[in-house]
């Protein structure tokens, strides 16, 4: 089995890249050692595994098997090592976490605290739609996601909820709801919106809830970026929907109110995900048990929660 390991990384890797060469370089060797590490896969098991020509065109019915395979024993591979080298050296490595762009505020709540109880663990934060972050599980690409529960298939992972994702629409001061303290789906739909690119499980939940208020989603500006968002809203010129969570955590801006959406008062959860493994590794079993630790601290509402995860308000 000398080497077999290595091999089935080069095929998960060119799963991903789906392309002989990139694959090599995500796995940092030539792409003639890439290939021959294929071919001998296949040699071993006496099949095609790769569907060859000018270039990757995908995998044969046992490549397809072969892979299902190889992510659970390269994924075990990586728990055993990660494992022993712990009961040695304590937690150490690279834990990578998959984000919704509306949950990314939230990331240091979980980050910071599992940092003081592990400072040798490093951290690489990625913004993504909630299905990637699913695809970037089963790839062995990301360790953890923070991502909706309640609208994504989570049997396959651990699921940690951590807080309730509430509505808000952030618009100029002096605007036509200015001296309201709430306003409806239907009033909000109304406004020239700036929102996330459809892609974005944000931006479907609020498409279906402005047609179920009558109205047609026309956003005048469109983005995958939270940050982009939040400096058109700062013009003063746009208006936007966002989650509370995120409107607070991003800090309070002159001339912007940060307004309810109620009618009804749409809720999600948003939590950690993580693959059900046995046994998880390590790190991954820390990450789990700090975000069970600080789950009910952080409220969905209002900037109290955003206090309470340990994130100053700007």
């Amino acid at each position: 089995m000398d080497g077999v390991i290595e091999k089935l990384d080069y095929l998960l890797a060119l799963s991903r890249e789906e392309h002989f060469g990139r694959a090599a370089e995500a796995c940092n060797v030539t792409q003639q050692t890439l290939s021959a590490g294929v071919k001998q896969l296949e040699n071993r098991f006496g099949v095609q595994l790769v569907l060859r020509g000018s270039r990757f065109q995908g995998f044969t019915p046992e490549g397809e098997r072969v892979l299902a395979w190889a992510r659970r024993i390269v994924a075990d591979a990586r728990a055993m090592h990660e494992d022993v080298s712990s009961l040695k050296r304590g937690l150490t490595g690279n834990l990578r976490i998959a984000a919704v762009p509306t949950a990314l505020p939230m990331v240091a709540a979980l980050t910071t605290p599992y940092r003081k109880r592990h400072p040798g663990v490093r951290f690489t934060i990625e913004s993504t739609t909630s299905a990637d972050i699913f695809q970037l599980l089963d790839d062995l690409e990301a360790d953890a996601g923070l991502t909706y529960l309640d609208n994504e298939p989570t049997g396959r992972v651990i699921s940690v909820p951590l807080y309730t994702e509430h509505y808000r629409l952030l618009t100029a001061a002096g605007g036509p709801y200015d001296d309201r303290d709430s306003i409806t789906w239907a009033e909000a739909g109304r406004m020239p919106l700036c929102l996330l690119t459809p892609n974005m499980q944000n931006r479907r939940i609020i498409d279906q809830q402005l047609r179920a208020a009558g109205g047609e989603p026309a956003p005048t500006l469109e983005s995958n970026s939270m940050i982009v968002l939040m400096t058109h809203v700062r013009t003063l010129q746009w208006a936007s929907i966002m989650p509370a969570i995120l409107a607070d955590a991003l800090g309070p801006t002159e001339g912007v109110r940060s307004i309810p959406i109620v009618e009804p008062d749409l809720t999600h959860v948003i939590g950690l995900v993580a693959p059900r493994r046995d046994p998880a590794t390590p790190m991954v079993t820390a990450l789990v048990a700090v975000a069970r630790a600080i789950a009910g601290t952080l409220d969905g509402t209002g900037s109290s929660g955003v206090r309470r995860a340990g994130i100053k308000r700007s």
